[in-house]
């Protein structure tokens, strides 16, 4: 989820910008404190200058005038350049007495020919999109951290516009781009950054204590594709099998820096093609497996079906040493720290989402229930549910979570989504995981391309699907084969006719089924290096 925060310790940082739009220049006027400068911006360059004021006003300018909440960034493109800036925002929470935003309205500003850099001092007038550290980093990194840039306290791995920052940041950050990010991706790649990668923070600030655990997700980190091709369940490729003890270690290895310890729950099937998967990933894990680096393998369909998620609990018991070895995060009211997280779990399924959500959410229930219990919230002996309106807002709160990671990725809220909101199965949540399932066929392969497309723009990667012509002469093959078997009882010409109009429709569809990847809405940007 993109969020934007209004919180920096920074008196220059501003959230409400009035914009001028005049003939020759964009200038972007702080409207939420006194400034000294303002940010011009020349429109047939790009050029961007501090101003300490307005153009001249009058009635043969006319500048329009709106209000904006911060920039985005810049979109440098062969022919011009873009500024990206807010234009609209809801609050969805708070952390810490900060209002955290989600953006819902952008404007794109054209600016003509190449765009100069512009110096930090700059960036300070800006309202800047991004996802802050975990508060066990933000608390072992100290106020000197705190006082740095909002872009520099950012976690590089998901500064989604960091690519866009770029050119108003005077020396560019040595970054880590968000790589693999998109609509069902798949895999890792070569440098061991996994497709469909969260990080997910559970935050809880209870009697003056504030605790929370960070649990990971991402595909199998080793090279493997599925590519879509019009089938409901396309095959998995495995490619470059002899790299993926590489590509895997060095996935992990970084995992380890950042989190410490990691337990590696893999919840595909045994068999079939999911089968090959982990077949591939138990294989390549094995070298490396540790006291810090563990792997469990959790056939979730096989075990838990569709409707017996409580099941789960035997996965938590192959985990349930490791969780309580290496803990949480916990604050006492001095801001002392009290208990240290030095381990994570990473969970995968094939895209990450529905079967993931179900377990993360289980493993984030029991950390929490081992946190209300440390501080004296719950007994030895108490659990949340026995808590129900509790319980009931905790449920949405996961489930809520899994369906904003699930849309970004697919398209659709997640599957299985009524069992973490409801703790059960229902009738509406089974139908409703059928209309999902429907629908990502449809966006998975007529949609998503120009989305990834999209999305690998923004993010510096960019380096016609032809399935409309192909359904509309299948549909007029079929409409004149009805029209002719309907005379074809009278005129032995509009029997032949049909036949031919028959095996034409034939012939399409068997084309179409050979050749299913030519007819998706495939990513053109940036395409697969494997």
């Amino acid at each position: 989820m993109s969020v934007a925060t209004d919180a920096c310790p920074s008196p220059k940082l501003h959230t409400r910008l009035r914009l001028w739009e005049f003939a020759d220049r964009y200038v972007f006027e702080p409207v939420d404190g006194l400034a000294d400068l303002f940010l011009s911006v020349d429109r047939s360059n790009g050029s961007m200058s501090l101003v300490e004021e307005l153009p001249p006003r009058g009635p043969a300018t006319n500048p329009k005038v709106r209000i904006v909440f911060g920039v985005i960034g810049v979109l440098k493109l062969a022919v011009r350049s873009y500024f990206l800036v807010i234009t609209g925002r809801d609050c969805v929470g708070s952390y810490l007495g900060h209002a955290i935003f989600k953006l819902t309205g952008l404007k794109v500003l054209p600016c003509n020919n190449s765009l100069h850099t512009s110096s930090a001092e700059e960036v300070k007038h800006l309202s800047l999109s991004l996802i802050c550290c975990s508060s066990q980093r933000l608390h072992d990194l100290g106020d000197q951290f705190k006082s740095l840039p909002l872009w520099r306290q950012a976690e590089p791995r998901f500064l989604w516009n960091g690519y866009l920052l770029e050119p108003l940041i005077e020396n560019k950050v040595s970054r880590v781009s968000m790589q693999k990010l998109g609509q069902r991706r798949r895999g890792a790649d070569p440098e061991g950054y996994a497709a469909n990668f969260v990080e997910s923070e559970q935050i809880m600030q209870s009697k003056e204590f504030t605790a929370s655990y960070v649990q990971v997700r991402g595909s199998m980190p080793f090279l493997w594709e599925q590519i879509v091709d019009l089938t409901y369940k396309p095959s998995f490729d495995i490619v470059r099998v002899d790299e993926a003890p590489r590509v895997l270690e060095r996935h992990f290895h970084d995992l380890q820096k950042k989190y410490g310890a990691v337990v590696a729950v893999d919840l595909v099937n045994t068999h079939g093609g999911e089968g090959r998967l982990y077949e591939r990933y138990a294989k390549s894990i094995e070298p490396i497996l540790s006291e810090d680096i563990r792997f469990v393998h959790f056939d979730f369909h096989q075990i838990c079906g569709h409707i017996h998620f409580e099941r789960l609990s035997q996965l938590y018991d192959q985990i349930e040493d490791y969780l309580k070895k290496h803990r949480y995060f916990l604050l006492n009211s001095k801001g002392e720290k009290m208990e240290e997280q030095t381990g994570t779990v990473r969970t995968n399924c094939v895209d990450c989402l529905d079967r993931t959500n179900v377990t993360q959410n289980m493993i984030g229930r029991k950390i929490l229930e081992s946190q209300l219990q440390k501080i004296g919230v719950l007994g030895d002996n108490n659990t949340i549910i026995d808590y129900p309106a509790f319980d009931a807002d905790y449920k949405v709160l996961w489930a809520n979570h899994g369906d904003a990671i699930s849309t970004q990725y697919s398209g659709t809220p997640a599957l299985k989504g009524d069992f973490v909101r409801y703790g059960k199965r229902t009738t509406q949540g089974i139908l409703n995981d059928l209309w999902n399932a429907m629908a990502r066929y449809y966006l998975n392969n007529f949609a998503d391309g120009t989305k990834q497309d999209a999305m690998d723009l923004l993010q510096g990667h960019h380096t016609s699907s032809s399935f409309r012509l192909v359904f509309a002469l299948l549909l007029a093959a079929v409409i004149f084969m009805i029209m002719s078997l309907r005379r074809a009882h009278t005129d032995v010409f509009h029997l032949v006719l049909s036949l031919l109009w028959s095996g034409f429709c034939f012939g399409i569809t068997r084309y179409v089924k050979a050749n299913g990847r030519k007819f998706t809405n495939r990513p053109r940007f940036h395409l697969s290096r494997h």
